[in-house]
């Protein structure tokens, strides 16, 4: 009976380790940091590339996805549709990065997804890529909110969530 009584509490605290470990954040920025800089592949022939640094003036919502992240693929095109049907397009720039490591995965998900913002490009390169590694992506995608000076304002957000940071 004694010995029940102890595989009964490491098996609880097994279990406690496991869920917190589960809760930790995915890693990456952190509100108040500055986002690094990029350069902005586009995907029409009559917009120069720019980098993120050129933006700066207006908010930026980076969102980081793949077609294969079944989150970060719906909440890209959830941004993606509200930005373009809102009035919140007059203040937000949305650069959406794919980490598909083939342009016509990318090409076939945007084209159902029906995203048609002008700064929405694939980094073929994948986890290998050097945007990856400077955001610390790690384990899943999210999303950063950029205020006027390039300072991380909101991670992982929601659409309904964006109006709230931009009043």
């Amino acid at each position: 009976m004694k010995y029940v009584k102890w595989i009964f509490v490491v098996l609880l605290i097994s279990s406690l380790i496991s869920f917190v470990e589960k809760d930790k954040p995915t890693g990456g920025l952190s509100v108040g940091d500055i986002a690094p800089d990029f350069n902005i592949e586009t995907m029409s022939a009559e917009q120069p590339a720019q980098s993120l640094s050129q933006m700066r003036g207006k908010y930026v919502l980076l969102s980081f996805w793949a077609s294969y992240d079944a989150q970060s693929r719906m909440r890209n095109a959830s941004f993606s549709n509200a930005l373009r049907s809102t009035a919140l397009s007059h203040n937000v720039e949305m650069v959406s990065v794919s980490f598909d490591e083939h342009q016509s995965i990318f090409e076939e998900t945007i084209r159902k997804d029906q995203i048609v913002t002008p700064t929405c490009f694939v980094e073929t390169k994948g986890e290998s890529s050097g945007i990856f590694k400077k955001y610390r992506l790690g384990r899943g995608f999210t999303n950063y909110l950029l205020d006027d000076n390039g300072v991380i304002i909101a991670k992982n957000i929601s659409v309904a969530e964006l109006p709230a940071y931009l009043n």
